[in-house]
């Protein structure tokens, strides 16, 4: 027989085997969709051969013949980091802060190399890889043990493969997850902290405010909300405001050409402009008119969540308005795909809407580059005409219209609702999870 002591002992020596075990297996689970994830990233970075290896960067027709096009490799010289230059304060970039920091961490560690544009690029992938990685993980976790593999949607979806490396978008997509994930497991000021490092990177997970918000007038878990809400702003505001002080002139870029760009390609603004349809088609009304329709998407948004019968699930709230804001956005470029295939999955896992979404932005991946051809004179008949490309903005369009109508469908008649079977109600909705409606104009059903 052990003494106290001697069993306190044992236990003492037992116990990091046991959270070691403990870990593995929580750990497990997640381990083929994290290699589904690196198999993703590693056909994206194959898909960028012909630019990466055979040279097509170098030149304006090839690289868009061979789709491998990116933002990433020119912007070392536009942004002028080949000559040294350190973003906002040597030279104003288009871009918030925190790819602004990326672009900066980069700079240094690209060094002497050979052919810098090349290793930039490179490393570049390298975090938007494990920004990947992580992303379809926090995907699974928001999914739940019973669905976990709806992230193979973003682990390995055509339209993942295709835009992965075109731009910075995985990074923020890795926060704006973290930030989701935070709110489900009651981490609410931690959730702050992600949400306001992923707005600070992108613009569009500001876009989350609002469905937090309307679920907590639902609800009345106002506490959490103000945790989340307030340490989103002081976070933005904590990585924003040094640049702005010491960098006026090079921080305000991204807010001032946000601003006056023109309406552009992919954007359904671009074809009613380019077909001349009044008012719609009206360059010196676009950012009203922006602003407006996405005000009425919202608008409906908010009388939908605060009037259906039963109240709608997080996710299903962030994607419509993460739709509605692509949907009226002036810019649209190919790689904003991966801002919604996490929240398109966990809204609606129904596998024949999202495949013919895929379909439809893999059509605009392919045209939008035949279209740009086509306006190069020289060789515009290795392009294609502006009707086919049309078809291109018109079909992502609508068939990100469907899945907003399934998911409206799905909140006013919750037994639809595939993730709402067997008496679960929001799994990844943090405090919203079973929570009674108080809002007191709503008549709600248990």
């Amino acid at each position: 027989m052990t003494s106290p002591v001697e069993d306190t002992e044992e236990k003492r020596h037992e116990r990091p085997a046991d959270e070691a075990g403990g870990l593995a297996a929580r750990v497990a689970p997640y381990l083929p969709l994290g290699l589904f994830a690196l198999l993703g990233a590693l056909l994206a970075y194959l898909w960028k051969w012909p630019c990466r290896f055979g040279g097509a960067w170098n030149n304006g027709t090839e690289q868009f013949t061979n789709f491998c096009y990116t933002d990433i490799y020119p912007l070392w010289w536009m942004e002028k980091l080949n000559e040294g230059k350190i973003p906002y304060f040597d030279y104003p970039v288009e871009y918030p802060v925190g790819i602004g920091a990326i672009m900066e961490f980069f700079r240094r560690l690209v060094g002497g190399s050979a052919d810098p544009g090349v290793a930039f690029y490179d490393l570049t992938v390298v975090l938007m890889a494990l920004c990947l990685i992580g992303g379809v993980v926090l995907m699974a976790a928001l999914a739940g043990p019973e669905r976990r593999y709806d992230a193979l949607w973003y682990a390995a979806a055509p339209a993942v493969v295709l835009t992965a490396y075109i731009n910075w978008d995985l990074a923020a997509g890795a926060l704006a997850l973290a930030a989701m994930l935070a709110w489900a497991r009651d981490r609410h000021v931690l959730a702050g902290v992600l949400l306001g490092l992923a707005i600070a990177t992108k613009f569009y997970p500001l876009m989350f405010l609002g469905p937090l918000f309307l679920l907590t007038l639902r609800t009345g878990k106002w506490v959490p909300f103000l945790k989340t809400a307030g340490a989103a702003a002081a976070t933005w505001l904590a990585v924003n405001v040094p640049i702005m002080l010491l960098a006026f002139e090079g921080w305000k870029r991204f807010y001032v050409f946000s601003d006056e760009r023109p309406a552009d390609w992919g954007s359904v603004w671009y074809f009613f402009q380019q077909r001349g349809w009044p008012v719609l088609g009206d360059a010196e009304l676009l950012d009203t008119l922006g602003i407006v329709s996405l005000g009425v998407l919202c608008l409906g948004i908010a009388v939908l969540a605060i009037f259906a019968p039963t109240r709608p699930r997080l996710m299903q709230l962030c994607f419509l308005a993460l739709a509605a804001f692509m949907l009226t956005n002036k810019v649209w470029s190919p790689q904003y795909v991966l801002w919604l295939v996490p929240f398109a999955v966990l809204a609606r896992p129904n596998w024949k809407p999202l495949a013919l979404w895929q379909i439809a932005e893999c059509w605009y991946f392919f045209a939008i580059w035949l279209y740009l051809v086509s306006l190069q004179e020289a060789n515009a008949h290795l392009g294609i005409a502006d009707t086919t490309y049309f078809t291109a903005v018109w079909g992502r369009a609508l068939t990100i219209v469907i899945m907003m109508v399934f998911v409206v469908r799905d909140i006013l008649r919750p037994e639809k609702d595939s993730l709402r079977q067997d008496g679960a109600d929001d799994l990844s909705g943090g405090v919203f999870n079973g929570a009674p409606d108080r809002f007191p104009l709503v008549a709600v059903r248990s």
